[in-house]
């Protein structure tokens, strides 16, 4: 795919997939915009978070970029040639960054017209809008993911109907990276741990330490990952997309493992966050101390797939 943007190209693009009744057109900045008439608090964070060019670019650099990562998604969603592929919440491009291949069609939905900026840069074709109410239309799609953004959603139920809609019959629909309910619910003393952590890392000058400006921002847009018992479990995708006529397959895991997630493997979080973890009453041995879930779900019964608008 070719890395260079214009807003013709884009509207070539993605335009055979727009929604006819959905007003889009391209912005001052030059990206294809689909006119939001209400932006919630939390998108509010999160654009102001991926705005700052140096926490934007950090997490580029920094997240989602292992090998690890790649041939997970790799493992899960297939190869990415020739495919028509949505990367919905796509920052500034981590995802397409790491697993590579030529899609057909890579369209990247974000809110943030700086993270869409890097992400053409990347081989992304931006569509600016809001991932609860997306202007495409229905089953065109191959590939649809989201890599964590689902809990930076205010509705994340919506969100996941929203993308399950675009994917065609025999289509795959990914999740990854949001976190386990069950992982992060720490008490007592693991939870004085993990509130102490950032002022100790700064004691010892760890590579884990974050600025309390860029922290306190970035914690913004954790709206499902703020407090103690915040996130989703296994349940959430069932109740979802089983419904729209889904086969729901879901693997917790830490983020050190690759394809053997999908064998049933757990991996091992940072000894940080397993003594939390123990310190919590969590085992920290077990599915419901892995940090994130992949979830994969492919369409089962395509004549009776509705659209989350009806349910």
């Amino acid at each position: 795919m070719s890395s260079v943007f214009s807003a013709p190209a884009a509207v070539s693009a993605v335009g055979p997939y727009l929604n006819a009744r959905a007003i889009v057109d391209v912005n001052q900045q030059g990206i294809l915009e689909h006119r939001l008439s209400h932006y919630s608090e939390g998108m509010q964070a999160n654009i102001s978070f991926l705005e700052n060019p140096d926490w934007c670019q950090y997490y580029f650099d920094t997240h989602h970029r292992t090998e690890t990562f790649g041939t997970r998604w790799l493992a899960a969603t297939g190869r990415w040639d020739d495919k028509i592929v949505v990367d919905i919440g796509c920052g500034p491009g981590n995802v397409y960054a790491t697993v590579g291949g030529q899609p057909k069609t890579l369209i990247g939905v974000d809110i943030s017209p700086r993270a869409l900026k890097m992400a053409v840069s990347v081989g992304y074709t931006p569509l600016l809008a809001d991932a609860h109410n997306l202007p495409l239309v229905d089953r065109f799609a191959d590939i649809v993911v989201l890599n964590a953004t689902l809990h930076h959603c205010d509705d994340m139920a919506r969100v996941l109907s929203e993308a399950a809609r675009l994917v065609k019959p025999g289509g795959i629909l990914l999740t990854d990276q949001d976190p386990q309910r069950s992982a992060w619910n720490f008490k007592g003393l693991g939870l004085l741990l993990r509130q102490v952590r950032f002022p100790f890392y700064k004691l010892i000058n760890s590579v884990h330490y974050l600025p309390r400006e860029h922290r306190l921002a970035r914690r913004a847009t954790e709206l499902h990952n703020r407090k103690p018992g915040d996130g989703l479990d296994m349940e959430f995708y069932a109740q979802v997309l089983e419904p729209l006529g889904f086969i729901v397959e879901v693997h917790p895991h830490n983020h050190d493992l690759g394809a053997e997630v999908l064998e049933g493997e757990y991996g091992k979080s940072s000894w940080r966050l397993r003594l939390s973890q123990w310190l919590s009453g969590i085992d920290v041995k077990s599915a419901a101390a892995a940090q994130s879930m992949i979830c994969i779900r492919s369409e089962e019964h395509t004549s009776e797939l509705q659209s989350p608008c009806n349910l």
